[in-house]
């Protein structure tokens, strides 16, 4: 009776001894495993791995046709023939919106001014640009690749200090690089100025219009340039003047064309005025994005 009675008692102490083994190696495996964890962790801390840059600032673009195109900026720049009734005349400048798939992604609008004078084409696109590897590269950092790559097509000289020494004819204290205007170079007349604005010329010489051309501007964004364009001359057909702006801020490319073309040859449109009327609407859609 007693070897039975212990027979039966051994079963239950096995499994006691069974639970108080398992309980301390599972204590023993959770003391182990967080040491384990913690050497990981401290060694990937330690591993210099790369931290993804932040999103741009812009994650959507603006509506193009109200961007920065108020009615009244659009009337200077786009003058309304007399015969369009008021119908007409809104929906000139309501603009056209062009065709886009990612409305996040490119958007842009174009407007269209015709008289017996002359004929006005105007168009703004905007571009967002994202960084598919932001490890490698921020959406800035992308957006100025893409910039610079206009810049460059462009023909325009990147912006910067250059080791090179200032050339001939530059003003004392000139960054190194950039040469000063030639002395006999004519000034630019006021903004506003007419398409008839030219510069100072000495008695008995006939006056030679104002040309700003092609260069890197300041003060619009990020970084900005400008390109001034002047078709041929012709014996019938009127020269036709295209001033297109392009400009960064943070991830978002804008790009501004806006061109004169007058109905009669003869006629050259002023690079001063049409310089100066997209510069100004540039300035707008800079202020509509930082809003």
């Amino acid at each position: 009776m007693q070897r039975k009675a212990v027979r039966r008692a051994l079963p239950g102490i096995a499994m006691l001894t069974a639970l108080v083994a398992g309980a301390a190696g599972l204590t023993g495996c959770t003391s182990g495993s967080g040491t384990t964890t913690g050497g990981t962790g401290d060694s990937k801390a330690g591993g210099g791995q790369a931290v993804p840059a932040q999103p741009g600032k812009y994650r959507v673009l603006p509506a193009p046709c109200k961007a920065g195109a108020d009615s009244k900026r659009l009337k200077v720049m786009l003058p309304a023939a007399e015969s369009l009734t008021p119908e007409q005349r809104d929906q000139m400048y309501a603009g056209t919106a062009d065709a886009s798939y990612d409305g996040d992604r490119r958007v842009g609008c174009r407007w269209s001014a015709q008289t017996p004078e002359e004929t006005r084409l105007l168009s703004v696109g905007f571009e967002r640009v994202v960084s598919y590897d932001r490890a490698a590269a921020s959406d800035d950092d992308k957006a100025r690749q893409v910039y610079v790559r206009q810049l460059t097509d462009a023909k325009l000289p990147f912006p910067g200090p250059t080791a090179s020494p200032v050339p001939p004819g530059a003003a004392p204290g000139a960054a190194p690089g950039t040469a000063s205007p030639a002395p006999s170079a004519p000034a630019a007349p006021p903004a506003g100025a007419g398409s008839a604005s030219t510069a100072p010329a000495p008695s008995g010489s006939p006056s030679v219009p104002v040309e700003l051309g092609s260069r890197v501007l300041e003060g619009l964004g990020n970084e900005a340039f400008v390109e001034d364009k002047l078709s041929p001359a012709g014996a019938a057909a009127a020269q036709s003047r295209t001033v297109r702006i392009v400009f960064r801020t943070s991830n978002v490319i804008v790009t501004l064309e806006y061109s004169v073309q007058p109905a009669l040859p003869g006629i050259v449109p002023s690079s001063a005025e049409t310089q100066d009327r997209a510069r100004q609407l540039a300035q707008a859609l800079v202020e509509r994005l930082n809003e």
